[in-house]
This record gives C-alpha cells, structure tokens and sequence, in this order.
C-alpha cells in the first residue's frame, strides 16, 4: 500500500508506525474468532511472514477462515458458547499448535479480562490491552464513573429498580458487551421488566455476563468515535474519528471516515481527541481502541463506551491513513514503540456491512447456501493502492461462492468499503459497486445501503441515529428495480430459463422457445420478488410469425442463451446475465440488479399448513413461550420467542383469535417453516385455507460486532 504523506523517515514503507523491532517477536498468531475478522488478521500476519492458526466449530469446518490459516483447531460444538467463548479450549488450541500469541479479534472473548489474564498466564503474548483496562472498561458502569473523574463528559446511569415515567424512554444496556446485544429501547414503564429480563438473557449468552443498566435515551444524535493505539512507552495516538450513525437496533450500517458533523463543527475535533486522549490515558491502555461518543447537531458529545479491541469499522480508519492497524497491534503487543505522532487523514472512506437478512421483513436474518458472491476488482482486506489520492474499493469478507450462512452465528456477509478524495465521490463509488455485485442464494440488505448511499440527506451529511424512521424503512428497503425494468428482467430470466432446457434437450435445440406449427397459448412462468411485497409476478410471452410477443410494447429478442440475453425494448438494447441456482435466479443489468424465486408450477399438498399457524421465519431455538393452549390474543402479542444468529426473535399473533395448538417447548430446536403454534379466529379451526401466517419478528438483537 501507498504509504500516506507524514510517514517517518526510515520506517518501513506502508507501516509507519515501524520505528523499531519490537522486544518480544511474534512468530505465530492464533486467531480466536472466525469469518471475516479471523481473515483479516490473517491476511496481515502473512504480509508480515507470521505464522497462523485458526479455530473452528463444527458449523465453522469449511469457512474460508480456516482454510487460510496455516493450521486450524477444532473446537467441539456449533454453539458459541461450547466453542469460541470456551477460553480454556483455545488456550490449549494455542499450546497444540505452538503459536506463541493470541490475537482475539472483536466479539466473543476479546473483551474477556479473564480470557486474557489466560492468555498471559499460558506464556502466550495477548495482542490486546492490559487485563486492567479491559475490567475497567468491560464494566460500562464502572467505566462511565471513571471518566466522569477524568473529565470526560458522560450520560448518568440509573438504576432499573428506581426508574420513572419521568425517565422514559431509557436504553436497557449490557455491561459487558456491545454490538446492539443486551440492548432494548423501553417507552412503557409496565414493559421494563420484561425487556431487563430479555437483554440479560442475550447478554450471558453473548458474553457470558448478563448484567445490565439503563441510561436516558436520546431519540436522536450523531454516533462519533475515536480510534486510539498507545504503546507501552507512554505515547498516545487519537487516529482520526469515525462516524457510524446509521443504525438498525443499535448495530452500525454505514461506517465513515472523517465524520461529516465533525468536519463543519469548528473546533469539535480537537475536543474529542482530547477527551478521547484522556479517556485512554486514565486506564493505562495499550493497543488498539475505540472511544465512543453520541453527539448532537451543535456538537455536544457524551461519553458512551470505550472498546478494548479492533472494531468493525477499522478499514475506514486504515483508507484513510495509510496504516495497518493490525500490524500496529501485533507491533505494540510486541514492545514495540510509535512514532511521537500518527499520520493525518488523508481524504473520505465509506464503509458497508453487507448482511443475510430482510430489512422488509424487520431485519429478518437469513439463512442458507450463497451460491454466488463477486464484487468485481477489488483489494482484500487491505489498503487500495492510491487510495489517498485516488478512488479505490476493499472487501472484508467471511464468505466466498458457495459458503453456507447458518443460525448460529451473526449474518454479516461482508464489509465493502470505498475511498475517494471526496465523500462524494467515494459515496458514489460505492454504490456503483453493491449495485453491481453479484449476489445469488440469499436475501441481502443490499438494496437498502445503494439507496441510502444515494438518498439526498445522506450525500448533505446529515444522518443520525433515526436515519431510518426518518426517511421511512420501507421506501429504503423496496428493491431497486421495480414497474416495466422488472418485467424486462423477469423476461429475461424466463427466456434464459426456456434457452438452458432447450439446449438441454437435443431436438429442441434448433427451434424457438414454444414453437408450434399452429398458435398456441404463451408460455407462463411465475416468480416471487425478492424484497418486494405483494403478488408475485408473472411472465407470459410467446414466439409468433412477427417474433416476440409479450405485455412489453416493442420489445425484441436479439439474442438468449441459458446465461445471457439480449432484449431491445424500445430502440435501446440491453444485456441481461442470469444465473440460476435451484429456484434462486439473479438477473444483472445497467438496469439494476434483480433477485427471484422462481414459483413451482405445482404445489404439493402436503407443504401446506392450516390457517393461522406460525410458522419459524429461520432455524433457531425455542427461548421462551408466552401463551398456552385455550389462550385468547390480540394482534401483534407475543407467542413465542426464538433464537438463531445470536438475536432473539419474537413471533407475534397475526390477528385476534384463540390459541389452539402450540407445537413446541422450551428448548426445542427448530427448522425454518416448521409450525409453532396455531391462532385461530374461532375455537375450532377452518382447514380450507392452507395459507401460513405470516409471523412478524421484532426485537432482534445482533451479532458478534460493534
């Protein structure tokens, strides 16, 4: 990579935070986590010539993360809580595989002081913090009193027990953890309880600790942080802020670097370094950090957390710069020194997180084979080459063509970041580049991050964390492609499809799709619409003595093949590449990108459930039941409660109606569509409808990130 201007003279060049060779040289790293972050720091250490291990559950046994390491580990189980929270099981994995450090990556156990404490005790390095500061600040409580006495300004915390009307509405917060996990947002002082109870029942089984606070809620505000690495010398670098504002239960979207409110603020910036600068300083830390901070529009900014470990949304951080900040923590983990002063921030970089899930369908995770992932050119997991001076694209990815998205941990399928000089530009870029992604097997949040890295409000900077309610989720989450471009793509997949069996079936490869020696009725093929709600749409079309006869006004067939057609719909012709995996069909054009299901043309009987069942909107496990058989509900009460990719999902009543089957307990595991209970309008049910309900999902909480 291009080392940014400001590097120290006679450092190595890309590294400038190279002055010296550390005390303590690490020869081989075990990464203690999976999927995108394990690759990450992997994709370093082997720049670096350092060894690798990974560790994997069995859910993990095929994950690009373990391929690439150079030895791998198996930890028993698919849970986290059987594998990548079971410190003792990856200190011994490091003493097997005789790596001589451990390097925790985010989530799981990387703010596990007593993990760590192992770690060191193993006479392994710990590439991370002092076990001193993570205590302090793995407490949110302990940690907010600490920097109040530091000067640094904070949000008081109250206690759930003497919480009032007055007080509402208040965020229900884990004290070990973070990324959205343990966090509930309550209005209603009858519904506390409930949600005290449901936050620190993700947050044992997030981190193992379920102990939880309440904090004033702000409605709205602007998320800053600051990204920190000191040495064990006393130096102290606060390297550039970051702004991630744009949020869905409380869980970062939309990343970016510098922060737009920062930028136009005067002086805003040189306050929070220092108050990020004293917040580092008060806890002796070492390594790499991040100081957050909810800001308002006049930029007032309070103290929130202090994150012992690399976030997410480091990339952002390193386009912008020029540095690799894991190779500054495997650096200073080793002894080694930084130079009295970090390298400036050189332009704008926008970071996404591409996730398995239905914005829709309120941020429904999902769960299956991703038969294709390309984002085209692209680095990996490292700095474009001119980034600073020019427009460049990088990809952090966990998954690659093929990789199967399971239940039991976060549905992060990648992070796509673009740097430009401008934020504009980098904006644009970026949008480009998710739109023409080639994305095939399961529902993304895709077409949501084009629309926001495209609406007007976002390109005027002004975001925060009620992006979404603003700007209403529903016209940010609707498909890109929509009216006569859909059904010119639709047409095109059903075209693709007639071309591959006609290819497949030798004596129809020399006639047109449909032919017939006498008219004949159009051929008829129905798809489901990805993301859309509403009928599916069909597509009818036939060959006749003029060519092409379709609903489409003047469109023609130039050609089409089973994975190419070319369409010429009024005077302008287009490509259109379709890929078909099973009933998931993927069309890709300048006009969009297109994602269907492909509708069988006979239902089988036997798939159909009776009217006013529940069914399971993904696999997962049954946490709790809120009714029993006989019960009467309302509409949107909760009926039971499932865990799956490390949320809880709570399966409400479609209606009023009478509880008349539960088909689970407690503890069961369940597959997606299975039955869990049925309601119905009247005590004894009418089968004649074989329509499932469709359950809504609230209160999800995500995964390992921040």
């Amino acid at each position: 990579m291009t080392p940014p201007t400001g590097t120290t003279p006679g450092t190595t060049p890309g590294n400038p935070h190279r002055t010296d060779d550390p005390d303590t040289p690490i020869t081989r790293v075990l990464v203690a986590n999976r999927g995108e972050i394990a690759r990450r720091v992997i994709a370093t250490c082997r720049r670096e010539g350092i060894g690798t291990v990974a560790v994997f559950s069995d859910a993990d046994a095929d994950s690009p993360h373990v391929a690439e390491a150079d030895a791998a580990v198996r930890l028993p189980g698919v849970s986290s809580a059987e594998t990548y929270l079971r410190g003792d099981l990856v200190v011994d994995a490091a003493r097997r595989a005789g790596a001589d450090a451990i390097h925790p990556g985010y989530g799981f156990l990387s703010e596990n002081a007593e993990f760590a404490r192992a770690v060191q005790d193993a006479g392994l390095v710990w590439i991370g913090p002092p076990v001193k500061a993570i205590e302090t600040m793995g407490s949110k409580v302990e940690s907010k009193a600490m920097m109040r006495d530091a000067g640094v300004p904070v949000l008081d915390r109250l206690d759930p027990a003497t919480v009032t009307e007055a007080d509402l509405p208040v965020l229900v917060k884990a004290s070990a953890g973070g990324g959205g996990r343990g966090m509930r947002v309550v209005r209603d002082l009858a519904a506390l309880s409930d949600e005290i109870e449901a936050a620190a029942r993700e947050a044992l089984s997030a981190f193992g600790d379920a102990t939880v606070f309440c904090e004033r809620y702000l409605e709205t505000g602007r998320h800053i942080e600051v990204q920190v690495m000191a040495d064990r010398h006393g130096t102290v670098w606060a390297v550039g802020e970051r702004e991630c504002s744009i949020q869905r239960r409380h869980q970062k979207v939309v990343e970016e670097a510098p922060s737009p409110l920062v930028e136009r603020t005067p002086g805003m910036r040189e306050r929070l370094f220092d108050a990020a600068r004293a917040a580092t300083s008060a806890i002796d830390y070492e390594g790499a950090g991040t100081v957050e901070f909810l800001a308002d529009e006049r930029g007032e900014f309070f103290f929130l957390e202090t994150n012992t470990r690399l976030q997410v949304e480091h990339p952002v951080t390193e386009c912008t710069t020029g540095l690799d900040l894991v190779s500054l923590q495997l650096h200073v983990a080793a002894g080694g020194a930084l130079p009295a002063e970090p390298p400036p921030t050189v332009g704008h970089a926008i970071e996404v997180r591409l996730y398995a899930e239905d914005p829709a369908r309120d941020w429904q995770p999902q769960s299956g084979t991703l038969h294709e992932v390309d984002f085209g050119p692209a680095v990996h997991f490292d700095v474009p080459a001119g980034a600073v001076t020019g427009t460049g694209l990088r990809v952090d990815s966990g998954v690659e063509s093929g990789s199967v998205v399971g239940v039991h941990y976060d549905p992060m399928l990648a992070k796509v970041i673009a740097v430009a000089p401008t934020r504009r530009r980098a904006a644009a870029a970026l949008a480009a580049a998710m739109e023409r992604a080639r994305l095939v097997g399961l529902r993304t949040n895709r077409d949501l991050l084009v629309r926001v890295l495209r609406h007007p409000a976002f390109l005027a900077g002004d975001t925060d964390t009620a992006f979404f309610a603003t700007h209403g989720l529903a016209a940010l989450a609707r498909p890109l492609v929509g009216g006569d471009t859909l059904r010119l793509s639709a047409l095109a997949a059903a075209l693709a499809d007639a071309a591959a069996r006609r290819a497949a079936t030798p004596v129809g490869r020399s006639l047109p799709s449909g032919w017939r020696n006498l008219p004949a009725t159009r051929q008829r093929t129905v798809y489901g619409v990805d993301g859309a709600d509403g009928a599916d749409l069909v597509v009818e079309y036939r060959f006749g003595r003029d060519g092409l006869e379709t609903d489409l006004a003047d469109c023609t067939v130039v050609r089409a093949d089973g994975r190419s057609v070319v369409l010429d719909h009024a005077g302008v012709r287009r490509s259109f590449a379709v890929s078909v995996h099973g009933s998931h069909v993927a069309v890709e054009s300048s006009l969009g990108p297109v994602a269907l299901r492909r509708r069988p043309r006979f239902v089988d009987p036997s798939e159909t459930v009776a009217a006013g069942s529940l069914v399971a909107p993904m696999p997962g496990s049954v946490v709790r039941i809120g009714v029993a058989v006989g019960d009467r509900v309302t509409a949107g009460q909760p009926i039971v409660w499932l865990e799956a990719m490390k949320m809880e999902h709570t399966i409400t009543a479609p209606a009023d109606g009478v509880v008349t089957d539960l088909s689970v307990s407690v503890g069961q595991q369940v597959e997606v569509d299975a039955v869990l209970a049925v309601v119905s309008e009247h005590t004894d049910t009418d089968p004649a409808d074989s329509r499932p309900a469709e359950p809504d999902t609230a209160d999800s909480r995500e995964g390992e990130q921040s």
